[in-house]
């Protein structure tokens, strides 16, 4: 797996690693969409493409340690692969709980596929219906919906950190007689008693955590501007972008975006960067997207499969 680092100065981590960057037909040896979050600890994944386990298991992605998968919509390219993932964690002895967040509709589609092959899952499933605002949050990252503008409802996800760690400084907290395994809860604000009976301040072995990490993931849609207030200020954005400039009346009949539209948007969002994918099966070369991207915001890259882009705070 590759690693794309948009920041090299390794604190705490936000990264996307991409499965699946095409749109409705795998070719070119691309696949439908997929992609997996990390966010310090957690591993968060967005939609489910056809391939998504083959694309898990050739990058080494851990189905363990997945417990909230998100999927924007029901078109098949997002979330074919969803039943065979989850019946297979059930084959591989999951037992922790799994929270799916999807529309309506599909909690129905999945039982009747479970029924229909008289499979029992030995782990909780818990199906979470979407709808704008947040889906989830937890002392460290909140994710949030926000629909989008698709030929049926379709959302976008934000993914940010709650409480951003503090910067342990290893050195004085050594001195200071603070072991290495109570690091972790240094980062989180806690104070030490060392081994004579002193306590440690916080304040003293850490500095102050930077602005949280952010990441949104704009699904398929077509160009619409309300999308702006969800996204905004993101430090990376994904944004669908299924056709070159050129096509943009095809673009607008289909609700996909261009090139410079996704481009536009990340600019007026204040976007730290661009992602861009979700790439027709008519395009075999995909340089001429990123080209026509960075023409608008310069700073644009192709999700490319197997990429991980890393956003990292200091």
């Amino acid at each position: 797996m590759r690693l794309f680092t948009l920041n090299t100065a390794r604190i705490y981590m936000l990264a996307v690693t991409i499965l699946g960057n095409n749109s409705a037909l795998p070719a070119f040896d691309r696949h439908p969409t997929s992609q997996v979050i990390t966010l310090d600890d957690q591993l968060f994944l967005v939609d489910c493409g056809e391939g998504t386990q083959m694309q898990m298991a050739k990058y080494r992605i851990r189905r363990s340690r997945i417990h909230h998968i998100f999927i924007s919509h029901l078109h098949g390219d997002h979330y074919f692969g969803l039943i065979g993932l989850i019946t297979s964690m059930g084959l591989l002895g999951r037992e922790q709980p799994l929270h799916l967040y999807a529309p309506a509709p599909l909690e129905a589609l999945i039982k009747m596929q479970l029924e229909v092959a008289d499979t029992t899952l030995a782990f909780p499933l818990h199906f979470h219906a979407l709808e704008e605002g947040i889906l989830v949050e937890q002392e460290k990252f909140r994710v949030r919906a926000f629909a989008v503008s698709h030929r049926i409802p379709c959302w976008g996800f934000r993914f940010e950190q709650v409480k951003p760690p503090r910067r342990v400084l290893a050195a004085e907290a050594a001195a200071q007689g603070v072991p290495s395994y109570f690091f972790d809860r240094l980062k989180w604000g806690e104070d030490y008693h060392n081994a004579r009976g002193v306590l440690v301040k916080n304040d003293t072995v850490t500095i102050a955590a930077p602005a949280p990490l952010s990441y949104a993931y704009s699904a398929d849609t077509k160009y619409d501007e309300r999308v702006i207030e969800h996204v905004r200020d993101v430090q990376l954005l994904y944004h669908e972008t299924t056709y070159l400039k050129d096509l943009a009346d095809r673009a607008l009949k289909r609700y996909h975006c261009t090139t410079e539209q996704a481009a536009t948007i990340a600019a007026k969002a204040g976007a730290g960067r661009l992602l861009i994918g979700h790439f027709s099966s008519k395009y075999e070369v995909l340089k001429e997207f990123e080209a026509e991207a960075r023409e608008v915001f310069p700073n644009t890259d192709l999700a490319l499969e197997g990429v991980t882009y890393r956003v990292v705070s200091t």
